[in-house]
């Protein structure tokens, strides 16, 4: 399936933020409320939510790995993507569901394109690949500073993952990257102060995702 074979009533929402940011937080909470308005919403994981793309989260991810290059690292979070979108997202948006997804493409410009200073063309190449051409509807950007989210890191009690161990400075260039992402797609990449609590994160979520919900169902 391709771009082409999204029914306009289906809708593709995805998470985005720097490491700590709360993101995964919001998420959870956001599916939760979702599933009492919509029973059949999906949410997924990129990389992830599959068996092959898991195997190649545990690579990506793995503190050990400290030899992978940052091209390869790239072309393992789109090979894990491309089979996401394929086996779950153009299958559940061809039923008219609504998906949610924990990061997709946008991580991969802000992280291995500004973070790991990739050429930014060729990461764009490689993600209209990995997407299969596939892009979000909406964004929701939890924007945070990277010394709060080091302070969170501090607080964490599990092991820090691979890029979770990358310094202050890759942070803010992700960051950066990210803010750039927002001047230029405002309308689909919404920017959310992550500096508020989560109950009025999650409120400011929900306020901006009523409206284009009950449009799309009108």
């Amino acid at each position: 399936m391709t771009l082409q074979d999204h029914p306009e009533s289906a809708l593709f929402l995805t998470f985005e933020g720097i490491d700590f940011c709360g993101k995964s937080t919001q998420i959870a909470r956001f599916y939760q409320r979702l599933l009492t308005l919509v029973p059949d919403a999906l949410m997924l994981r990129d990389p992830g939510s599959n068996t092959l793309s898991e195997k190649i989260r545990r690579i990506l991810l793995d503190p050990k790995q400290t030899g992978l290059h940052a091209w390869t690292e790239l072309l393992l979070y789109e090979a894990a993507r491309a089979q996401m979108v394929q086996e779950q997202i153009l299958p559940a948006l061809q039923q008219k569901q609504l998906v949610i997804c924990d990061r997709f493409y946008d991580s991969t410009t802000a992280y291995q394109g500004y973070g790991r200073r990739l050429d930014l063309q060729k990461v764009e190449t490689a993600n209209r690949l990995g997407s299969c051409g596939l892009k979000p509807d909406l964004t929701f950007y939890i924007d945070l500073e990277p010394e709060i989210a080091l302070l969170r890191k501090g607080k964490s009690h599990r092991v820090l993952d691979r890029l979770e161990q990358e310094g202050l400075e890759f942070q803010h260039r992700v960051r950066n990257g990210y803010l750039q992402i927002a001047g230029q797609e405002a309308d689909r990449f919404l920017l959310i102060d992550g500096n508020r609590s989560i109950e009025e994160i999650q409120a400011t979520i929900w306020q901006l995702f009523e409206p284009i919900w009950w449009s799309r169902r009108s």
